[in-house]
């Protein structure tokens, strides 16, 4: 169950907040062939999964940047906004991806507010970090320190 922020003064209230933990998503060949078809990417070791099985690790894996975008749909399970006009994507203040999603891995989302600050044009300014996990792993796949506005 997402926690629920009903405008600014309640996303307000959300500063040091834990919203916990998706439900686990799994990551398919047919999704990784489709990020590779968006992006034009198709190093082998995402999209050729026999070459890929003799490669480093042992089978295709998702591509980072595939695993980063899937923050976006992951975090409205974890967080819902009313009360706004407007929110946008400020940007990421740091990315990295500890170890690699195997193709047929499941992942999920752990996500973190570390503040919430006003901005100029009625708003607010979340800071957020956002660990996608592997099912399993002993590493996360990726952790992203995001930045989001929201207007009302």
């Amino acid at each position: 169950m997402p926690t629920t922020a009903r405008g600014l003064d309640e996303l307000r209230t959300l500063g040091g907040r834990d919203l916990g933990r998706t439900a686990w998503l799994e990551i398919t060949q047919d999704r990784v062939n489709t990020f590779a078809d968006a992006t034009g990417d198709h190093q082998w070791i995402h999209t050729d999964p026999e070459r890929a099985a003799a490669g480093p690790f042992g089978g295709p894996i998702a591509h980072g940047y595939l695993t980063l975008s899937l923050i976006i749909p992951m975090f409205s399970d974890l967080l819902e906004i009313s009360g706004i006009t407007m929110s946008v994507n400020y940007g990421l203040e740091k990315v990295r991806f500890p170890s690699p999603v195997p193709v047929g891995a499941k992942i999920r989302l752990h996500g973190t507010v570390d503040s919430v600050e006003e901005v100029k044009g009625d708003g607010v300014q979340m800071r957020l970090t956002f660990t996608v996990e592997a099912e399993g792993g002993a590493k996360p796949a990726c952790v992203a320190q995001a930045v989001y506005r929201h207007y009302v």
